[in-house]
């Protein structure tokens, strides 16, 4: 599931809401949500580097997806790679 951006999210809740320092503590609740923060490219982990896992609590909490390409030629062109960390 997908998150918007902190000016999207902005922008949706100003076509439909207002009450006084909306924008403020809209601001406060975005930069304090756990999953905006990981969603948000600006604070989440870098790609291409090692990255350490927490360990998981409970089968599939924690996944992986990367993909492989350019195996074989003529071949299937693209591996997709999705493993449980539990």
């Amino acid at each position: 599931m997908g998150h918007m951006s902190e000016d999207r999210t902005k922008e949706r809740v100003a076509s439909t809401a207002w009450w006084p320092k909306w924008e403020q503590e809209l601001s406060k609740y975005i930069n304090t949500c756990k999953r905006f923060q990981k969603a948000n490219r600006k604070h989440g982990k870098k790609y291409g580097l090692l990255q350490h896992i927490e360990e998981p609590k409970h089968p599939w909490e924690t996944i992986n997806m990367d993909w492989a390409t350019g195996l074989v030629p003529g071949g299937k062109k693209k591996l997709q790679c999705l493993p449980d960390h539990s």
